[in-house]
């Protein structure tokens, strides 16, 4: 017999009370379950204990908060209940692969609305973001690839989705070798009904914190369904820079296949693709009466 109208009351329950203390007890009345029962009917629908499963929220809404405002992980601790900040500090790394200011150092301005999670993978030198993780889910793919024997994929799960909403797979390294150049991260990206977009991204980092520019194709979106093609960002490496990112994204409903990555010097006959003030708004205001 399925519960998932018991169990969606339930969470419905937990996602309100994520910054007060939350009884097991009282979730399961709400359902109007026994403790017992109520425990074995969530676990089997969610895969997760009650209590798994508000910890897992509760970080989720402290990544949020990290990317969202200067508030400190201090504050971001008490305020989820974790009880210090060395406590939440340790969940959140168990989770997401990174401590809480390497994490908001690392993602914030991905996308223009933020982000909101970081994990590892099971792929070697890749991490996992998002601001849903529970609905997306990625990994490797040895039916579908451009060449080779697998390709990396990011896939929607969910049914419903908000604006801003996405997940990534990137990856961060040294810019030493890298200072005074032009580079360019490129790869080969198919794509399958996607509703919303997608694209690579590359952001570099300033050694006294916060980024140096960014190029993440929000201004040339991968939509739709298409087959393998090539897609690149370029950018400048100043010295002032200390951390390269890169990664490819889906924001919204689909699917997106990544393989044959490359990330090399070029010439300066090739140009760059950062977000560019001047390229991607007017020079003055127009049409302040209305009358066009």
């Amino acid at each position: 017999m399925e519960h998932s109208g018991e169990v969606k009351t339930a969470i419905e329950y937990i996602e309100r009370r994520l910054g007060t203390e939350i009884r097991v007890d009282d979730v399961a009345e709400t359902a109007g379950f026994s403790k017992f029962h109520f425990c074995r009917i969530f676990k089997a629908e969610t895969g997760l204990t009650v209590y798994e499963y508000v910890q897992r929220r509760r970080l989720a809404r402290g990544a949020y908060l990290l990317l969202h405002g200067s508030v400190s992980v201090l504050d971001i601790a008490l305020e989820l209940c974790f009880g210090s900040q060395e406590v939440f500090s340790r969940a959140f790394k168990r989770v997401y692969g990174l401590p809480p200011g390497r994490y908001r150092r690392a993602l914030a301005n991905l996308i223009y609305g933020g982000i909101d999670m970081c994990k590892k993978t099971e792929m070697k030198g890749w991490f996992f973001a998002g601001t849903a993780p529970e609905k997306y889910w990625s990994g490797t793919d040895h039916e579908v690839f451009n060449s080779g024997a697998c390709s990396g994929f990011i896939e929607s799960t969910a049914e419903e989705y908000m604006v801003g909403e996405y997940a990534t797979l990137m990856q961060q390294f040294s810019s030493k070798k890298f200072i005074g150049r032009r580079m360019r991260f490129s790869a080969f990206v198919k794509t399958e009904r996607v509703e919303g977009w997608a694209g690579l991204w590359m952001r570099l980092d300033h050694r006294l914190g916060g980024s140096l520019t960014l190029d993440n194709m929000q201004n040339r979106p991968i939509t739709g369904t298409r087959e393998w093609n090539i897609y690149s960002c370029v950018l400048d490496v100043p010295e002032e820079t200390e951390i390269i990112n890169i990664g490819f994204l889906l924001s919204g409903r689909g699917k997106i296949w990544v393989d044959d990555a490359s990330f090399q010097q070029v010439d300066e006959s090739v140009p760059t693709t950062d977000f560019r003030l001047r390229d991607e708004y007017p020079e003055e205001p127009e049409n302040l009466d209305f009358e066009e």
